[in-house]
């Protein structure tokens, strides 16, 4: 069973999660400035990585017009920071093991997978004004090319 999804316009549940380095990560701490929010399902596997990299090859673009991106996984916070430090990632990765902050946000439930339908992560973003609304849920995006589209929609160079 598929969580409650979020629409435009709602406010963004607040959270506190350990990023990379064990240290804690309130969304509160980024009111005042826009976030991108991005669910993927986990750390280091191919399509992950190309969505993290694309993340970061865009971060100074991204930055520039005022957003910080954030990164959500059910991974620990060590197998982060290896992923981190491997790919080069210049944005904060943090860690939701009991996936509370994916099931506050609808990215945790049924989906499919090779043909089957199974119970995990939907691959998902989310933009929130400096106000923490969420002014764009995305669901079931695809890891290859959601970051230029997610940029084309933002209107980010």
């Amino acid at each position: 069973m598929t969580e409650t999804r979020l629409e435009p316009g709602t406010a963004a549940p607040d959270f506190t999660l350990q990023d990379q380095d064990g240290a804690p990560v309130s969304l509160a701490d980024f009111r005042g400035g826009k976030v991108v929010l991005y669910f993927y399902p986990a750390a280091m596997t191919p399509g992950c990585t190309t969505q993290a990299c694309d993340f970061r090859d865009s971060i100074s673009s991204l930055a520039g017009a005022g957003y910080t991106v954030l990164g959500v996984s059910r991974d620990e916070p060590s197998k982060l920071a290896e992923f981190r430090e491997r790919d080069g990632l210049t944005f904060a990765l943090l860690s939701d093991p009991d996936a509370q902050v994916h099931r506050a946000y609808g990215t945790w439930g049924e989906k499919m997978n090779y043909g089957k339908v199974v119970e995990g992560v939907i691959r998902s973003t989310f933009v929130l004004d400096e106000q923490g609304t969420v002014t764009k849920a995305l669901y079931n995006v695809k890891a290859t090319g959601h970051v230029a589209r997610l940029r084309k929609e933002l209107g980010v160079d």
